[in-house]
């Protein structure tokens, strides 16, 4: 096993760690007995979802009272596969409570200052090293695509952590359509730039440079569970999520998430991301969640879930390695030092 999910398949040659769409390439899964919540976590699924349904008319309305919000349509997603056992936050906490510095520093820049933007006409290139470049526009993708519905975790850097119900599809059905060259062996992202609709990039916030960019290794974008998203909550993404199409990589930490997407290249060298050439000390490429790990300023070992009691209530729990997802994502780092590969 080289370093980084790559394995030698007996020829010489190196397989890739991905496990469908693309027949060829052998599925590396982990079957480590890793933590998973604990049973007075699991709400069963046709109790989250009558809940669903009554929390998108409660919230919506709150959430209109508090700010406008661009017109939503439903997405007819499926039911999906790894689904989390845990309830899902409310609308309205996870529409009002994130990160997304194009519009501002505070949680709720994103909700406040977000309406203007325009996530239509839009369109997102796959390019690089390829051999079916393409670009799409996004409601065209969306038609073309299995639209799924996944409940993930998700756990920011900064030690707080949410349950979504994300509607998307998986990255590589994607990607396998572009048909990735053999010598392709990282996924490049890169956001919109903006500044006349983004206050956030004109000015204040210089320092973590515009667009935005985020990476994954090839295996990783391959992964199952990674996740291209252009909804939540049964409708298509709100501005402040990362409309109109957004990653989403549950078992690293939140700010791999790159939102707003324009463009995707594939590339054979790492590729530069935003916070790791920011501060790379606090912020490494793989960014998978491990309570082992400390950042710096702040311990990892547990969360403050939002939502749990009330608006952006809640109490603390115990983190997990991989934010739960060890089973299925383990396998890609074989013996890699996840200390020094943080």
């Amino acid at each position: 096993m080289r370093q980084g999910g790559f394995q030698e398949d007996g020829t010489g040659s190196v397989a890739l760690g991905w496990c469908s769409h693309v027949p060829s390439r052998r599925c590396i899964m982990a079957h480590t007995p890793y933590p998973r919540p604990s049973p007075d976590e699991i709400t069963p699924r046709s109790v989250w979802l009558s809940r669903r349904t009554l929390l998108a008319g409660v919230t919506m309305g709150v959430a209109s009272r508090l700010v406008p919000r661009a017109r939503a349509e439903t997405l007819h997603a499926r039911p999906g596969p790894f689904q989390a056992a845990e309830k899902p936050t409310p609308l309205s906490d996870v529409t009002h409570y994130n990160n997304f510095y194009e519009f501002g520093l505070d949680k709720g820049d994103p909700a406040a200052l977000s309406a203007s933007f325009a996530a239509r006409p839009w369109t997102l290139s796959v390019e690089g090293l390829v051999a079916r470049p393409r670009v799409w526009d996004i409601d065209q993708l969306i038609a073309a695509m299995p639209i799924e519905e996944r409940l993930y975790r998700m756990r920011c850097v900064e030690a707080w952590s949410m349950v979504i119900p994300w509607d998307g599809f998986p990255l590589s059905s994607l990607l396998a359509q572009a048909e990735p060259l053999g010598s392709a062996r990282y996924v490049a992202f890169e956001s919109v730039v903006r500044p006349a609709q983004m206050p956030g990039q004109r000015g204040g916030l210089d320092s973590l440079g515009w667009p935005y960019v985020e990476g994954l290794r090839l295996d990783e974008a391959m992964h199952p569970l990674t996740l291209l998203a252009v909804g939540l909550y049964g409708e298509t993404l709100p501005n402040q999520n990362g409309a109109p199409v957004r990653l989403v990589v549950p078992w690293k930490y939140g700010f791999k998430g790159i939102k707003s997407i324009t463009r995707i290249r594939l590339v054979e060298k790492q590729p530069p991301t935003t916070w790791n050439q920011m501060n790379a000390d606090e912020y490494g490429f793989f960014a998978n969640v491990n309570p082992e790990v400390d950042h710096p300023r702040w311990s990892q070992a547990s969360e403050r879930v939002i939502g749990a009691g009330g608006f952006l209530g809640g109490g603390r729990k115990k983190t997990l390695m991989f934010n739960g997802y060890g089973e299925q994502v383990a396998g890609l780092y074989g013996t890699m030092d996840l200390r020094r590969n943080y």
